[in-house]
């Protein structure tokens, strides 16, 4: 995307965990790393 990460693109995230709309999810690594890992092959 062209830049670095700031704390505030976690926020949404974050919000989601604590939703209960998140209360299903279990065990999973969210990756919020603007789409590295999808490219990089990790």
């Amino acid at each position: 995307m062209g830049r670095y990460g700031v704390p505030e693109d976690l926020v949404s995230t974050t919000l989601y965990l604590c939703d209960d709309a998140s209360s299903f999810v279990t065990g999973v690594v969210i990756p919020v790393d603007c789409g590295f890992s999808a490219f990089c092959g990790v």
